[in-house]
């Protein structure tokens, strides 16, 4: 009986080797070893009594911290933390940075704001490859000065690609007719920026700077640019209601 087994790549998710995703592919490198013995094949299970080494060292089944970051300008939120650039990883402290953090989806360099971190991989593997797409809170500074019919087109959806989207809770505010812009903050529900961008390119008027307030309803407000803190109990029960 394995009734109190888990998959060789949850296990290694739980210790904050990777993401269940990236684990997976940790594992058929052959990376991985259980006993002593090398395990590349995926649906593999373990129990609390086996030795898990991870290149060569043994893993420790460590406690898990959720964060959210505002995640300044000229920095990237990528979850499998590759980049030839600044990541929101360099902003961590040393401590922290040891408990192999990774962030809930991608942020590009020119996008601020709220990113959810974390060293759950399950949690990072539920949000990350979940069909479901989650509410986000958005304030962006646009080009030109969006009239009422144009609001009224994003509240109606915006079609892009054989898919309507729609914005809601649509605040236009710091009208600055001299330079013909203005912030627009709205939600939505969908994971890509890039679609966010194209939609207001659709409607005429380019986004000029975009920041995230919230993620999945955990905001960053209060948070100086480039600080964080840790998720309070009911927002990370929360995040695994999704």
């Amino acid at each position: 009986m394995d009734d109190n087994k888990e998959r060789l790549q949850k296990v290694l998710a739980q210790a904050g080797i990777a993401s269940r995703r990236k684990s997976e592919e940790l594992i058929l490198e052959g990376r991985v070893k259980v006993n002593g013995k090398v395990v590349d094949t995926l649906g593999f299970k373990v129990s609390k009594k086996d030795i898990i080494e991870f290149d060569g060292k043994p893993i420790s089944r460590q406690l898990l911290v959720y964060y959210v970051i505002n995640k300044p300008l000229g920095y990237i939120a990528n979850e499998n933390e590759k980049s030839n650039g600044r990541t929101v990883m360099d902003l961590l402290t040393i401590e922290d940075k040891e408990t192999r953090i990774f962030s809930i989806g991608m942020m590009d360099s020119d996008t601020s704001g709220a990113v959810i971190l974390t060293n759950d991989g399950n949690l990072a593997y539920k949000l990350n490859l979940s069909k479901k797409e989650f509410e986000k809170e958005y304030q962006a500074r646009i080009d030109g000065i969006i009239s009422q019919n144009e609001i009224l087109r994003l509240i109606k959806g915006i079609e892009l690609d054989n898919k309507k989207y729609k914005l809601s809770n649509i605040d236009v505010s710091n009208i600055d007719k001299k330079n013909n812009s203005c912030l627009i903050n709205f939600k939505v529900f969908d994971s890509k920026l890039k679609t966010i961008k194209k939609i207001f390119e659709e409607l005429g008027h380019p986004i000029k700077k975009l920041k995230r307030i919230s993620f999945a309803g955990i905001d960053c407000i209060g948070l100086s640019v480039g600080s964080y803190r840790p998720l309070k109990p009911h927002e990370i029960k929360k995040l695994y209601s999704l």
